[in-house]
């Protein structure tokens, strides 16, 4: 048995033995019965009936119809059931048996009585709309927000307070670049090869909620300087049928269908997720850039415009066993396929001096083929004890991704008056293979302490082997294809890491405190294969966390918290491969970096209003050996853009997040994030100092209408800031949604115009001692949507 096929083998085993269990565990007998409302005589639809036997092991269950009736099927036995219904005091039957003779109960018509007693514990007030808040995590369920419909994760993370998304799918959260993003709490393959920019796979439809994680515990890894960004992916457990689906329809293209469903029995809960996609992407960009050389400026002119046209499925399905309601084992398989086109045409205009003395121009033209198919394999056991908050969790998850990228490049050299210059033509290639295996297992355990006090413990262990076999080659004057000197080899990166933690916490009186303490020790090792160069990295690391909250009410609270974080070069990173897709700006990696490490320091208040809440919080980040791009052009006019560790950056602000009920009709939600840097980049090039100060503001106002309409407005504004080595001018656009419920409230339209004034552009200045660069791009422009959803027994 190879390696390779060990942990598929796993799961099938695992779902094997569950798919024998569902079989062997079928109903031989029924319970019948009906749930009204003691006071009105109204059937209860949707209440929940669990069904235990005698030593109060939970045996099935269901839920009512809309008429308030229930049917379950059962095994033979002696049974009770447990009816309960939000609002109502809950009723226990007496005691009844199935068997070969007696095989159905009807138990008639069960009353529940209204309870005058209030909820234990209430988040938000009103519905549950987009935003739940607590003083470390916060809660955005993306199903009520109208702007997520027909888009992608990408499109979802946009949208969420201190969250900010570049033009070319970079997420920063408070204005830091370094987010740990995690999908169902796990790695994923979405953001593994191509960062956050991969999370454009992902329909918005497939996701639940986000939670947002700004100061994370010992519990989370340390990995992740600004925090946490944890996509929660949609699954139920409902006994029945249940389900949903989405058609999407969009200008540029953008067509799609995904699905959620789920079918529970008893004791298992199936459950299966499919998305499709198939989209039109064009972007443009603008770049003048001088090069001071030898008294002379050499200036370049450059325009871009391409598309990107392909297609994506996901589908991700499996079982949740019940051993009981406190036993489930969870076994799922994800799988995702991307193919794509990308063709990108480029004019470089020459001029020397000025723009009045031309030297020519030069055509360009990238032909890329892609395909990424990828795969993960998730098993997960969960156990809950008779206290509360008592649970032990076990999860151990298998990734494998592999992309194939195909480039021909074409180039052609003309002379001021139009003429083809002979000599100057280019043909390259780029072929890049991109193979990743990872492996993850991590054990939890919590265990309440007194009537206040807890304590947490786990293990984490991660396996990660990438490479990237990639060759650049151009044709010489014999028509052959030769590699480029550097440009032909293999980098292979091996990633071994090792992490336990323990938290303690109680409350005293008004004070709730908790610290924490995380180790781990990381073993990375970088191999150019061709040429044997090895760049081995060992380190142990302590990470520290800590909150303390004090409760003045119920709603108002106050907390401080701290936690140590890192930042550890990783593939993208490290990696020597040099893009070829324009000739006069090449990215590649630095083999070179040091991991970099933050002390983050917040002090958060909570305070719940009629109407409304307000969650405030002043923050403070001191990092050593920060990771930033840096830019260097030659005397030729070509420029590298790369990574480097600079000394460091110390950063603190102050965020506003709130939501208000101005009318009955009219939801408001507002955020403000406003801060200010110091970075220091000295140790690079001495004139690499930057103080910035800049702020993030977004509004949404969401309007309920009449006959079943909503509406929904929302303007994003992100401020100028400074960068070591220039400036990221202000973003501003703004999204207009409508949807109309239809089919008895169980379907719904929804009209989304994204960027309606065409305005998310990206544009900066960058300067170095011997150039002067400015850039304006637009990967996304403005995208019109029309959406059907429908769901059923939801």
């Amino acid at each position: 048995m190879t390696t390779q096929n060990l942990p598929f083998r796993l799961f099938l085993a695992g779902f094997t033995l569950a798919l024998l269990g569902s079989f062997s565990a079928y109903s031989q007998g029924k319970l019948l019965g009906k749930v009204q409302d003691q006071n009105s005589k109204q059937a209860l639809p949707f209440a929940s009936v669990a069904v235990y036997s005698e030593a109060d092991s939970l045996i099935g269950g269901g839920i009512t119809e809309e008429n308030g009736n229930f049917s379950i099927e059962l095994p033979y036995g002696r049974f009770y059931a447990l009816i309960e219904f939000m609002g109502f005091e809950s009723q226990r039957t007496p005691l009844f048996e199935l068997s070969n003779t007696q095989k159905l109960e009807d138990i008639g018509t069960v009353f529940l009585q209204s309870s005058d007693k209030d909820l234990e514990e209430v988040l938000v007030q009103g519905e549950k709309t987009l935003m739940e808040l607590s003083l470390d995590k916060r809660i955005f369920n993306v199903g009520k927000d109208l702007a997520n419909a027909g888009g992608t994760a990408t499109d979802i993370l946009m949208n969420l307070p201190s969250v900010a998304v570049d033009p070319e799918g970079n997420v920063t959260l408070r204005g830091s670049g370094n987010v740990r993003i995690l999908i169902d709490g796990k790695p994923s393959g979405l953001v593994s090869f191509k960062g956050s920019s991969g999370l454009r796979q992902l329909q918005a439809n497939l996701v639940e909620r986000v939670e947002v994680i700004t100061n994370p515990s010992a519990r989370y890894e340390a990995e992740g300087m600004a925090g946490v960004i944890n996509i929660i992916l949609k699954k139920d457990s409902k006994q029945g049928f249940n389900g949903s689906f989405e058609v999407i329809a969009g200008n540029p293209l953008n067509l799609g269908f995904s699905t959620n469903l789920n079918y529970r029995k008893n004791r298992i809960n199936w459950f299966i997720n499919y998305g499709f996609a198939r989209r039109y992407q064009p972007y443009v960009s603008e770049q003048y850039q001088e090069v001071y050389e030898g008294g002379n400026t050499l200036i370049l002119n450059q325009t871009n415009s391409g598309e990107l046209r392909g297609w994506n499925n996901n589908i991700r399905g499996g079982l949740d066993y019940f051993f009981s309601e406190q036993s489930i084992l969870t076994a799922s398989y994800l799988w995702r396929r991307t193919d794509g086109r990308r063709i990108t045409d480029i004019r470089y205009e020459d001029y020397l001096n000025s723009l009045d003395n031309f030297q020519g121009y030069s055509l360009r033209r990238q032909d890329e083929k892609e395909k990424e198919p990828n795969s993960e394999i998730a098993i997960n056991y969960k156990r809950t004890f008779a206290q509360k908050g008592h649970e032990l969790t076990g999860t151990l998850t298998y990734l494998n991704y592999w992309e194939n990228s195909d480039q021909l490049f074409t180039e052609f050299r003309f002379d001021p008056n139009g003429q083809e210059v002979p000599g100057e033509n280019l043909l390259q290639t780029s072929l890049n293979d991109e193979f990743e295996n990872q492996y993850l297992l991590q054990l939890d355990y919590v265990k309440p302490l007194g009537s206040e006090g807890k304590f947490e413990t786990g293990i984490r262990t991660s396996f990660r082997e990438m490479e990237n076999d990639f060759i650049v080659s151009q044709e010489n004057e014999s028509g052959e294809l030769l590699p480029l000197p550097g440009l032909d080899n293999i980098f292979l990166y091996n990633e071994n890491i090792l992490a336990a933690y323990g938290i303690l916490g109680n409350k005293t009186g008004d004070f709730t405190y908790q610290a924490g303490l995380r180790a781990e020790h990381t073993d990375v090792e970088t191999i150019l294969a061709e040429t044997n160069e090895r760049n081995p990295r060992k380190y142990t690391n302590l990470f520290p966390s800590a909150h303390l909250t004090y409760t003045i009410s119920t709603e108002n609270a106050f907390q401080l918290s701290y936690s140590r974080r890192v930042r550890r070069p990783v593939y993208n990173d490290l990696s020597p491969y040099v893009t070829f897709s324009d000739q006069r700006n090449f990215f590649s990696g630095n083999p070179d970096l040091d991991p970099e490490f933050t002390d983050a320091f917040e002090l958060g208040h909570i305070k719940y209003f009629k109407g409304g809440t307000l969650f405030s919080t002043a923050y403070f980040r001191n990092t050593t050996d920060k990771i930033e791009r840096i830019r260097t052009v030659n005397e030729e006019g070509f420029a590298n853009t790369l990574p480097f560790n600079l000394t460091g950056e110390r950063s603190f602000g102050l965020e506003f997040s709130g939501d208000y009920q101005v009318k009955e009709w009219w939801k408001l939600d507002l955020n403000l994030n406003f801060f200010h840097a110091n970075i220091d980049g000295s140790n690079v090039q001495a004139d690499f100092q930057a103080k910035t100060t800049s702020f993030l503001a977004r509004q949404t106002s969401r309007f309920i209408l009449e006959n079943g309409w909503d509406l929904q407005f929302r303007a994003n504004y992100d401020a100028r800031q400074k960068t070591a080595q220039g400036i990221r001018k202000g973003i501003f656009f703004m999204d207009i949604s409508a949807s109309k419920q239809i089919m008895q409230e169980r379907g719904r339209l929804i009209f989304t115009a994204n960027d309606i004034l065409n305005s998310r552009r990206n544009r900066y200045i960058i300067e170095g001692e011997n150039f002067y660069t400015v850039g304006d791009s637009q990967f996304v422009r403005r995208q019109l949507n029309l959406t059907f959803s429908y769901r059923f027994n939801q």
